[in-house]
C-alpha cells in the first residue's frame, strides 16, 4: 500500500532506519507543536517506510524534549489546513505495518491524540500527558474522546477529557494508555520495541471498555458539567462520549469532529486563544534580563497576607525568615501553618515528607535584624504610608547591599514610599493578591527610580513561585485595583440611580464573573478601601460625584463578613449573604439627599456599563503608560479579579461591540457620571 500526499517535501519531520525500523522524527522547535508541516512531514514519512520493504515497523518520536506538546493554536482562527490530524491517525491505522509512538515530555491534546492512534506507546519516565483542549473553550477533535474509551471505560475518559490536567506517565502506564515506560535511551528503547510487534493494534477497532456503569458515567457526566459552570465544552465532551458508546466507531468520530470545529469557530475558544498568546507574550517580555538569586526570603508582617507571601515561597522551595513587631505573631504564623499542613496530611491531600520539608524552611525571626542576610526582603505591613516609610528605613540599615527591598501595598504610591531609602534604586513593588499561595498573577510595579537589578530580582521570584508577572507604573491602585475601584464606582453610582446591591451582583455573576462587588466587598472588608478614600479626601474634587452609602456602612460599623453585616447580612456567622431592607433604605435616602430621581435598571444596563467603566479606565492605563499592554489589562483581570475567562478580557469584549456604538454609549456613560470622568480612546483595544 502506497500513500500519497500533495504536500511538499518538509524539513520538520526527519527520516531514517535503525535496522527494520523506520524512524520519524518530528523537530519542530521550541516545542514541536503540531502543525501542517508535521502533518504533512508524517505522511511523507509514513508513505516512504510503506515503500520500503526492509521496514517491518515505524517509530515516531520528538527531537527535542517534548513529542508533541499540542496543536499550533495559530492554526485555529480559520479553516485547519490540510492534512489534518484525523487524516493522519487515519493513515496510520491504515498502515499494515505497526507504528509505535515514543512519548517525552509534553505529550499533549494533539501530540497525544496522535499517540493514541498509533499501534503502541513507550515513554520517557519525565513524561506527561493531558487533554487541554477544554481549557481552550474546545473538546478534543482528533479522537481524543474515542479511543481512550477502548481502554479507561465511559466515566474516566470524560474526566481525563475534562479535567485539563497533566498527569504523570505512571499514571497514563497503570491505566493502559501507555504500553511500557522506556529504561535508558528512548529511541533505542522504542526502536527495540517496535521491532518486537508484528501485529496491529488499532484502538478504534476494539470495543469500549465497560468498567463503568452507567451510573458511574451518569454521576460522572452530572460532576463535569458542575465543575465547567455549564460551560458548552464540557456538554459536549459528554456528548461526544455518549455517542461514542452509542455509534460505530466512524460515526462517534465524525461527531467528535464537528463538535471540535462548531466550538474552535465560536467566540469563546477565540477569547481563550487570546489570552494564551497574551501570557506568552506577557511571559516573554516580562523576563529578567539577568536572573537574579532568591535564595533567602525576608517577610515583614505576619498577618493574613505576610504569612502567605512566606507559605509562596517555602512551597516554592526557598528559605523564609517571616519578622513581625509582635515576635508572638510569628511564631503564631508559623504554628498556624504546621497545623494547616498536618491537616492536609491527615486528609491525604499532602505528604508529611512535603509538609515537613516546607516547615524547615520558614522560621520567625524576633526582629527585622534577623534579614542581615536575605536576597529580597518583602514588607507586608499595614497599608499606611507613615508605618511603611519607618520600616524601610530601618530594613536599610540592616539587609546586605545587594538586597532588594519590596513593598506588597496595594494602593500606596510606590515612588513616594522610595523616598524613605538613602537609595531608592531598590525598592520595587510586588503586590501579591489573596491567598498569596495560589493567586496566579503578580503585579510588579515599577519606580521612577527602580533599578533594573531590582525589577530583575522581582520577576526573579515571581518565576520561583510560578506566578505571571505583570509589570504595572506607579498610581492610584497600579492596574488590577485602579480598574476595580472604577468599576466599583460605577456600580456604587448605580445604587444611586435605582440598582440596589443584590440586582447588580446577580446580573455580574449571571454575565459570567466569579462573583458581583458588594459580596466582594463584604470579603475583603469594607474598611480597607473606606481607609483608601480618606486617605484622598483632601485632595478629591468637590465636583465629582462621590458615592457615599459604602461610608455610611463603614460608619455604622458594618465592615462585612467578619462584623457579620455589611453590603448584605450574615445572619450567625454564615458567609451565606442576606439581603437587608436598611442598605436599601440607605440607598434610598442618599438618592433622595442628593436629588437624584431613582429609576429601573436592566441586567443588559448593569453588564455595560460596569464593562464600560473598566474598559474606559483600563484605556487610560495604556495610554499614560502604567500598563504595557492590552493583553496584560486582560490577564490582570481574568486571573486575578474573577473576569470572565470566556468572554477573553476587555480587549476581546471592545473588539466584539460596533465601534460608533460603543462610542456612543461611551459619552452616555460620561454625561451620567459627571465632573472627574475622563473619556478614553477605546481604539488601543482594537
Amino acid at each position: 500500500m502506497t500513500l500519497t500526499t500533495s504536500a511538499p517535501p518538509t524539513s520538520v519531520v526527519g527520516y531514517d532506519v535503525d535496522g527494520s525500523v523506520a524512524v520519524l522524527t518530528i523537530d519542530n522547535p521550541p516545542v514541536n507543536a503540531g502543525s501542517a508541516a508535521v502533518r504533512a512531514g508524517l505522511l511523507s514519512g509514513l508513505d516512504r517506510a510503506l515503500s520500503d520493504t526492509g521496514v517491518r515497523a515505524v517509530v515516531v518520536i520528538g527531537a527535542g524534549a517534548n513529542f508533541v506538546s499540542g496543536s499550533d493554536l495559530r492554526e485555529f482562527d480559520g479553516p485547519v489546513p490540510e492534512p489534518t490530524l484525523p487524516t493522519v491517525i487515519e493513515a496510520i491505522e491504515a498502515s499494515p505495518k505497526p507504528v509505535v509512538a515514543a512519548l517525552s515530555g509534553a505529550t499533549l491534546g494533539g501530540g497525544l491524540e496522535l499517540a493514541l492512534g498509533c499501534d503502541a506507546r513507550i515513554a520517557h519516565p519525565d513524561t506527561v500527558v493531558g487533554l487541554p483542549e477544554v481549557t481552550l473553550g474546545m473538546i478534543p477533535g482528533a479522537g481524543g474522546t474515542q479511543r481512550p474509551l477502548r481502554i479507561l471505560g465511559p466515566a474516566r475518559t470524560l474526566e481525563f477529557a475534562t479535567s485539563g490536567k497533566r498527569m504523570p506517565v505512571r499514571w497514563a502506564a497503570e491505566c493502559g494508555l501507555v504500553d511500557d515506560i522506556a529504561v535508558g535511551p528512548l529511541r533505542a528503547a522504542a526502536v527495540e520495541f517496535a521491532a518486537s510487534r508484528a501485529v496491529k493494534r488499532v484502538l478504534q477497532d476494539l470495543p469500549v471498555a465497560a468498567d463503568s456503569s452507567s451510573a458511574d458515567l451518569e454521576g460522572a457526566a452530572v460532576a463535569v458539567v458542575a465543575a465547567g459552570r455549564g460551560r458548552p465544552q464540557y456538554a459536549a465532551a459528554v456528548a461526544a462520549v455518549v455517542s461514542g458508546m452509542a455509534l460505530p466507531a466512524r460515526a462517534a468520530l465524525a461527531f467528535e469532529r464537528s463538535e471540535f470545529t462548531r466550538l474552535r469557530n465560536g467566540s469563546e475558544a477565540a477569547a481563550l486563544r487570546h489570552l494564551f498568546f497574551a501570557r506568552r507574550a506577557t511571559t516573554k517580555a516580562n523576563k529578567p534580563s539577568l536572573p537574579r538569586e532568591v535564595d533567602s526570603i525576608g517577610v515583614v508582617g505576619a498577618g493574613t497576607m505576610g504569612a502567605g507571601i512566606a507559605r509562596a515561597f517555602v512551597e516554592a522551595g526557598r528559605s523564609v525568615i517571616l519578622v513581625d513587631r509582635n515576635p508572638e505573631a510569628a511564631t503564631g504564623a508559623v504554628d498556624r501553618l504546621r497545623a494547616t499542613y498536618d491537616a492536609a496530611v491527615a486528609r491525604g491531600r499532602m505528604q508529611r515528607d512535603d509538609a515537613e520539608s516546607a516547615l524547615l524552611l520558614l522560621s520567625a525571626g524576633r526582629s527585622v535584624t534577623a534579614l542581615d542576610g536575605c536576597d529580597l526582603v518583602i514588607e507586608a505591613v499595614f497599608e499606611y504610608m507613615d508605618v511603611k516609610k519607618d520600616l524601610l528605613r530601618r530594613l536599610q540599615r540592616v539587609v546586605p547591599s545587594h538586597a532588594t527591598l519590596a513593598t506588597n501595598t496595594s494602593y500606596l504610591d510606590v515612588d513616594e514610599l522610595a523616598t524613605a531609602l538613602d537609595r531608592p534604586e531598590r525598592l520595587v513593588g510586588m503586590h501579591f493578591f489573596s491567598p498569596a499561595h495560589r493567586a496566579a498573577v503578580l503585579e510588579v510595579v515599577r519606580g521612577k527610580q527602580t533599578s533594573r537589578a531590582s525589577l530583575d530580582r522581582a520577576l526573579s521570584a515571581a518565576a520561583v513561585l510560578r506566578k505571571l508577572p505583570i509589570v504595572a507604573g506607579v498610581c492610584d491602585g497600579f492596574v488590577g485595583n485602579r480598574i476595580y475601584n472604577a468599576y466599583r464606582r460605577q456600580c456604587e453610582l448605580m445604587l444611586e440611580e435605582g440598582a440596589v446591591p443584590a440586582q447588580v451582583d446577580r446580573a455580574l455573576v449571571e454575565f459570567g464573573f466569579a462573583m458581583g462587588p458588594f459580596a466582594v466587598s463584604d470579603m475583603s472588608g469594607l474598611d480597607i478601601a473606606w481607609r483608601m478614600r480618606r486617605s484622598r479626601d483632601a485632595v478629591r474634587d468637590p465636583a465629582e460625584r462621590y458615592p457615599d452609602v459604602a461610608d455610611t456602612l463603614c460608619e455604622m460599623g458594618r465592615f462585612g463578613q467578619k462584623t457579620g453585616a455589611g453590603w448584605y447580612r450574615y445572619p450567625d456567622g454564615s458567609r451565606q449573604p442576606v439581603d437587608d431592607s436598611e442598605v436599601t433604605r440607605l440607598v434610598e435616602q442618599s438618592s433622595a439627599r442628593k436629588g437624584i430621581a431613582r429609576r429601573p435598571f436592566s441586567d443588559e444596563d448593569i453588564v455595560d456599563r460596569a464593562l464600560l467603566s473598566m474598559t474606559n479606565e483600563a484605556a487610560l492605563l495604556l495610554a499614560e503608560g502604567i500598563a504595557d499592554r492590552p493583553g496584560d489589562v486582560d490577564l490582570m483581570l481574568t486571573s486575578a479579579y474573577g473576569f470572565p475567562r470566556h468572554i477573553g478580557g476587555l480587549g476581546p469584549w471592545v473588539r466584539g461591540q460596533d465601534a460608533a456604538d460603543l462610542d456612543r454609549r461611551l459619552a452616555d456613560l460620561a454625561a451620567v457620571t459627571g465632573p472627574g470622568f475622563v473619556t478614553a480612546d477605546l481604539g488601543v483595544f482594537r
